[in-house]
């Protein structure tokens, strides 16, 4: 199954809540001074930036740690749990030490047992499906709870994978992270001594900052 261009690419959630989160900030921009027009202005290209540059660690233009190597290496796949986070990982063994690689959820990785995964290390693609990292590769273990795939095939994976790729529910397990933002939004109208309506804007302004920069570090919806 190879995940390319269109509606199954895993890119195409943290791209799309990219664009709504820089659609928020501009649609408040009418309604702000001139104070509140640079906080949104440094906001938004916070968010261009960084999502630019997870775009390019995930599109290869940044080093993933792994490539020139030419060696046979197996992976397996893991979902990483550890407070609101929920993360999917490739724990990679056949370099020396077990070394981790997150990566954009996709719905196949659902599919994949603890027993699947050899692959070459110049290959973007196990089992033929196409990884895209979410951050740089570690020697050290990811923090919180790490669940392993089932040793073998699950038959319910197929109705969980479709279930997952649901923008709904994805934007529900992101939108945990937002529970800050009322308090991000007191500490901004302290600061800039303004009113109700400010905190409105810097509540939904925090919010879809927040959620954004849980899809864009790469959230298992699984």
């Amino acid at each position: 199954m190879n995940s390319g261009p269109g509606r199954g690419n895993p890119l195409v959630y943290p791209v799309s809540v990219t664009i709504g989160a820089l659609a928020i900030c501009v649609a408040w921009a009418p309604f702000a001074d001139l104070d509140q027009i640079a906080a949104l202005a440094t906001v938004a290209l916070g968010i261009i930036g960084y999502t630019t540059y997870r775009l390019s660690m995930a599109l290869g233009k940044v080093s993933n740690g792994l490539t020139g190597a030419a060696r046979t290496i197996v992976i397996k796949r893991v979902r990483q749990e550890h407070r609101l986070l929920s993360r999917t990982w490739l724990e990679i063994s056949g370099t020396g030490r077990p070394r981790w690689l997150p990566v954009y959820f996709d719905p196949a990785l659902l599919t994949m047992t603890a027993a699947d995964g050899e692959m070459t290390a110049r290959a973007a693609r196990a089992g033929g499906l196409r990884l895209y990292p979410s951050g740089r590769i570690r020697d050290t273990e990811p923090a919180g709870r790490l669940i392993d795939n089932p040793s073998r095939p699950d038959p319910d994976a197929p109705a969980q994978a479709t279930r997952s790729t649901r923008p709904s529910r994805r934007l529900l397990l992101d939108a945990q992270s937002a529970v800050a933002a009322p308090f991000i939004a007191l500490l901004w109208i302290y600061i800039a001594n303004d009113g109700f309506p400010a905190f409105l804007a810097a509540t939904c302004v925090a919010a879809a900052t927040t959620i954004w920069l849980s899809a864009i570090r790469g959230s298992d919806p699984s």
